[in-house]
């Protein structure tokens, strides 16, 4: 189930972690969100990702958005709810918002 239409439709369930908020109101909601949005905040202060520095004038603010997604087992039923919060990287330009990109690969001793 991934979709509000979908819950409407079995009218025996009603957990409301099952649906995939699209705004960031629906996810205030719901613990199991705000959980999934602290992971990730604790992964970028873990991980150093990123800092916050003072906006500089001839720089543009690059916005933020929340993604989230229900991960599913076979059966299909939801065994996690993740969130990541994404750059809206559309807006940026190479020497003025950013000098190196970043993609995350699969560690050796991890597979």
């Amino acid at each position: 189930m991934k979709t509000k239409g979908d819950l409407k439709k079995k009218a025996n369930i009603a957990l409301i972690s099952q649906v995939e908020p699209k705004k960031i109101k629906e996810t205030l909601k719901d613990s199991n969100w705000l959980q999934a949005m602290q992971e990730q905040l604790d992964q970028f202060d873990k991980n150093q990702v990123c800092k916050l520095l003072p906006k500089l004038e001839n720089a543009p603010i690059i916005g933020t958005k929340w993604v989230f997604r229900n991960k599913l087992n076979e059966d299909g039923k939801v065994v996690r709810s993740k969130s990541r919060l994404v750059a809206q990287g559309y807006s940026q330009e190479k020497g003025v918002d950013y000098d190196e990109t970043f993609a995350p690969v699969a560690r050796l001793e991890l597979i």
